[in-house]
């Protein structure tokens, strides 16, 4: 293929997008490479995450996605071997509807008075919400307590935040600072905190590696790293 002939296929999920739809203009003009995006979850169930895309035939040549939906491809040979890089960490955060008071969820407690008084919690079906529903949750009692709504997509959960459908969303800070209709309250306490890792790598199977690896080895470098702080994340450099 000739340097403008190359386009690459890309499944992504909503943690790392913020930072990746304002990095790629850039890439595509420096590479001469077109990159085509689809989305899909991280982990959870249903026909929309990444796993279930691939499974499903959806050519992708490139994932980015939390490193344990990452690690479980790995485990099904959905990725070519040593082409995992991570970029990016970041810490699950609450949002409320947009202009609406800001509750304190500073420590443990006042989460917990936070998440009592609210009629319906949005959070998202992948990585964050597993880790919630399974860990958090029933850590601080809270599972029987509180009416929870898991979304197949963060998206979802701070669209229902936003209509008044939910009081708050639980879900990683990058997802709702790029949100409409929303408001960044604050992360979540650092005892129950989960800090996100998310990572890219290139597909087992692809027709190119070498491009995968150029657009991988950018979202990883020190050029992408200011745009990726910005996005709520803390970038993970790897690359000069």
């Amino acid at each position: 293929m000739t340097k403008e002939s190359l386009q690459l296929n890309v499944l992504i999920s909503g943690g790392f997008a913020g930072a990746y739809e304002q990095l790629l203009p850039e890439f595509q003009r420096m590479s001469g490479i077109k990159v085509t995006t689809g989305s899909g979850g991280s982990q959870g169930s249903g026909p929309q995450t990444i796993a279930a895309q691939l499974g499903g035939g959806v050519a992708a040549d490139v994932v980015i996605l939390s490193r344990e939906g990452l690690n479980e491809l790995i485990a099904a040979n959905r990725i070519a071997s040593g082409t995992d890089v991570n970029l990016a960490r970041v810490p699950l955060g609450v949002a409320v509807r947009a202009g609406t008071p800001k509750p304190d969820v500073s420590t443990v407690d006042s989460f917990k008075q936070v998440l009592l008084k609210a009629k319906t919690i949005a959070i998202p079906g992948s990585t964050g919400g597993i880790w919630l529903t399974t860990d958090v949750f029933p850590r601080l009692g809270m599972a029987e307590k509180i009416n929870v709504k898991s979304t197949p997509r963060g998206t979802a959960a701070t669209d229902m935040v936003a209509a008044g459908e939910a009081d708050i969303a639980v879900m990683p800070v990058s997802e709702i600072l790029h949100a409409a209709g929303v408001d960044f309250v604050g992360t979540i306490p650092p005892e129950i905190q989960l800090a996100q890792v998310f990572s890219a790598a290139v597909v087992a199977g692809s027709r190119e590696i070498e491009a995968p690896k150029r657009l991988i080895e950018f979202l990883a470098s020190a050029r992408a790293s200011e745009t990726i702080r910005k996005s709520g994340m803390e970038p993970l450099v790897t690359l000069k």
